[in-house]
């Protein structure tokens, strides 16, 4: 019975790639952000990045794709992942609350024209939206990551990549998948 289950997990993750790869809006989507990320970095700004739970590991994971290296020997562009600094982030909940560990990180950190990479599978993320809103606010160029329940913070997104999967963990690895193509480009393009 196991097996099965572990089988048709395998299953369900290839039909979700597969649709992704198919999906025209996704793939603008990611060829937008890459974009985005290429002219950042090329004018010396920076990308920050952020997400709770498993968008928090992607976040860390995306981050650590820039500044070390995706596939090449290149050298580190400025990527920081918001979901690393534990004094940062339970300083500002007890001050401020939950809701705005991010965004006051973005409002310290973020500069007009550098990137603000919000991810949240539900696109609810009360953390995430805040921290958007404060971006669009400061100049950053807002991107959000999210699933199929998550169009309604496109308000807030000047590129927002949807996830066409119904579930959770399937949202999350075609978000990694995207974010490793996005990684590619941006290197490609930059190491050229």
């Amino acid at each position: 019975m196991s097996q099965n289950r572990i089988a048709a997990h395998f299953e369900n993750s290839l039909a979700a790639m597969t649709a992704a790869a198919g999906d025209a809006s996704l793939l603008a989507a990611s060829q937008a952000i890459a974009t985005a990320a290429i002219a950042a970095l090329r004018g010396g700004r920076k990308i920050l990045i952020a997400g709770n739970g498993g968008s928090a590991a992607d976040a860390q994971h995306i981050a650590a794709e820039i500044i070390g290296r995706y596939k090449q020997d290149r050298p580190g562009w400025p990527a920081i992942a918001l979901t690393t600094d534990t004094s940062a982030l339970t300083a500002i909940a007890n001050d401020y609350g939950f809701d705005r560990v991010f965004a006051r990180q973005v409002e310290g950190l973020g500069q007009p024209g550098d990137l603000f990479i919000g991810i949240t599978t539900s696109g609810r993320s009360p953390n995430i939206l805040a921290a958007l809103e404060v971006a669009r606010q400061q100049g950053l160029v807002t991107i959000g990551m999210t699933g199929p329940s998550g169009t309604s913070m496109g308000a807030l997104c000047d590129h927002l990549l949807i996830a066409p999967a119904p579930e959770t963990a399937l949202v999350q690895q075609i978000h990694l998948m995207a974010a490793h193509a996005i990684c590619d480009e941006i290197e490609c393009a930059l190491m050229a």
